[in-house]
């Protein structure tokens, strides 16, 4: 009866065991299909990433992103590495700066965005330089959530309106992966969803593969030390029942 409980106890332990090695391993390879990391070098899109994090970035057309989506690019006017801004305006919008609020309207409406850096010393920030852009079909109005340091579209509006083409998109943001200890996901915001147009878009299965490698790992850890608990408790019980 013993040797069977054992083996019951085995099985079920094995089972735990592969399953949560299935989901990790599975997880693991879905998010290396799914998704693609890149380092930021700047401070320009601080708080929102901050410089020396690497990102989780889904890859997709320009033509798939709204505002408010943070997105990878490569644009030779601006540099000749990948950068990361927020789209702010798409083909057709006229984006200005600023209300009496110094908010960054988007076709005349005020957008609140409670992500923009506002701790900055410089106080009165280079976002609130006035400025108005009508952006041209299939290009994208761009800026970073450090308003006063970042170089983005408002620095090269002499050129196309300082927009870029929506083929230099690569990907978009979801996540920080690097350091360990800031690591999550970047939701979607609805800052623009007031505005008519393609607001930011829906996310793809970034949190879900996370809980998946959580998950998968915490069932392989659980179900190993299981095992040597119940195997230890036996143990000790075999010892009473035969000094007894």
């Amino acid at each position: 009866m013993a040797v069977r409980r054992l083996r019951v106890d085995g099985v079920l332990q094995g089972i735990g065991i592969a399953v949560g090695l299935l989901a990790l391993v599975g997880g693991f390879v879905l998010l290396a299909v799914q998704y693609r990391p890149y380092s930021v070098p700047t401070d320009s899109m601080a708080p929102t990433v901050q410089p020396g994090d690497t990102v989780l970035a889904h890859p997709v057309k320009g033509s798939q992103v709204g505002r408010g989506d943070i997105i990878v690019f490569n644009d030779p006017v601006w540099g000749t590495s990948a950068m990361v801004k927020r789209v702010i305006g798409v083909g057709g919008d006229t984006v200005a700066c600023c209300d009496s609020a110094g908010r960054t309207t988007v076709n005349g409406k005020p957008v609140t965005e409670s992500y923009v850096n506002t701790s900055s010393s410089s106080a009165v920030l280079l976002g609130d330089k006035p400025f108005s852009a009508k952006v041209p079909a299939g290009r994208l109005f761009l800026m970073g959530d450090n308003r006063s340091v970042s170089l983005d579209s408002r620095s090269h509006l002499e050129i196309t309106e300082g927009t870029i083409p929506e083929s230099e998109v690569k990907a978009r943001v979801e996540g920080t992966v690097w350091p360990l200890s800031t690591a999550r996901t970047i939701g979607r915001t609805s800052a623009f969803d007031a505005v008519p147009g393609p607001a930011a878009t829906a996310h793809g299965p970034l949190p879900e593969l996370e809980w998946t490698i959580i998950g998968g790992a915490a069932l392989v850890l659980l179900s190993a030390a299981a095992g040597t608990v119940v195997a230890q408790l036996r143990k000790r019980s075999a010892k009473r029942g035969r000094s007894s």
